[in-house]
């Protein structure tokens, strides 16, 4: 192989890695297993139920000199809800309160200058 083909391998797995096409592993599997931090038997058997049930991999850690840690177990039973945003009609009053259609107002696109 050519040098000049290994250096534009190089940038194109660069280019990838930039524009976002390769992601984390999900949580929860054998790449990126739920990482817990516990200081009792019955929280780690607490962990360990809710991951079996679920088929979720994990590692327990058992350390009393730090604060308990569970946030992965806890992002994973209670994932945040995803954003929605109502679409804006332009003939719908402005969500600013002004009392104007938003086209007129903040969908005008125009600066108002004092």
């Amino acid at each position: 192989m050519f040098p000049s083909c290994k250096r534009s391998r190089r940038k194109s797995a660069n280019k990838s890695i930039l524009r976002g096409k390769r992601s984390m592993a999900k949580l929860g599997t054998e790449k990126r297993p739920i990482i817990v931090r516990v200081h009792s038997d019955e929280k780690a058997r607490y962990v360990a139920e809710k991951c079996t049930e679920h088929g979720w991999q994990y590692i327990i850690g058992f350390e009393t000199d730090k604060p308990e840690d569970i946030s992965d177990l806890e992002k994973m039973l209670d994932p945040p809800a995803p954003v929605t945003l109502k679409k804006m009609g332009r003939n719908e009053p402005c969500q600013c309160g002004s009392g104007k259609k938003y086209k007129k107002c903040c969908g005008s696109g125009s600066v108002l200058s004092a």
